[in-house]
């Protein structure tokens, strides 16, 4: 089959059958990981396989019974969808290396030392999660890995993800600019005062607390209130 070489091959089995398409591998790719949404031109063949590399197509009768649907297209929606997808090397090795990296900055974010309450630093999260042997998922987002990773963290490094709570006063003149700011940091108990200030509570991971500090002197001069619950 010509252009082969060329497309990666999502696979599914359902039924007892087994069932392949080849797509695009940079368009499979990230319609699979949700960065394109449009299927059109995804697919390198419109044609559903029981082994694509030997040519073998799927029947017909077999798409019905397992997909509801005689559509090749609409069936090989669903196999990339629900199926397993071969990278290819580089993509793969893209796809880790890029997540790794994100991990790490998650990791920092959301979780402190709890002796010394501040983010362990990416250098040393990094060098956990070899000694921890922590596997990345190419094809899962790193914010759906990070829960699992710091579990496997906790076996090498001491680490808290508790949240903080924090009152906040904002005076009247940074309260329009600081409001949508702190609307990101789990604000609740919002209350505009007779002076024009703004009081709420805000409620973030404690590896948070830094970039939280920073945004907010920034924006009110350093004159903001703040006050651990």
């Amino acid at each position: 089959m010509s252009g082969i070489e060329n497309t990666i091959i999502a696979r599914l089995e359902r039924n007892g059958e087994h069932f392949e398409v080849l797509v695009d591998p940079q368009k499979g790719f990230d319609y699979k990981t949700g960065a394109r949404r449009d299927f059109s031109n995804v697919l390198a063949f419109e044609e559903v396989f029981k082994d694509a590399k030997k040519g073998e197509r799927a029947t017909a009768k077999a798409l019905e019974k397992a997909f509801g649907t005689g559509d090749p297209v609409a069936a090989g929606k669903i196999i990339l969808e629900k199926g397993e997808l071969q990278l290819t090397t580089e993509q793969k090795r893209k796809a880790i290396v890029d997540k790794r990296a994100r991990v790490i900055a998650l990791v920092a974010r959301v979780a402190v030392d709890p002796r010394t309450k501040a983010p362990h630093p990416a250098q040393r999260i990094e060098n956990a999660m070899e000694q921890a042997k922590v596997h990345i998922d190419a094809m899962k987002t790193a914010e759906e890995q990070v829960e699992g990773v710091i579990e496997q963290l906790r076996e090498i490094l001491p680490i808290s993800t508790e949240n903080l709570k924090m009152e906040i006063i904002i005076p009247a003149q940074y309260a329009g600019r600081a409001y949508g700011a702190l609307k990101e940091y789990g604000m609740s108990g919002e209350e505009w005062r007779g002076d024009g200030s703004f009081r709420c509570v805000c409620s973030f991971p404690a590896g948070m607390q830094g970039e939280f500090y920073d945004k907010l002197n920034k924006m009110t001069a350093g004159s903001v209130q703040t006050k651990t619950l």
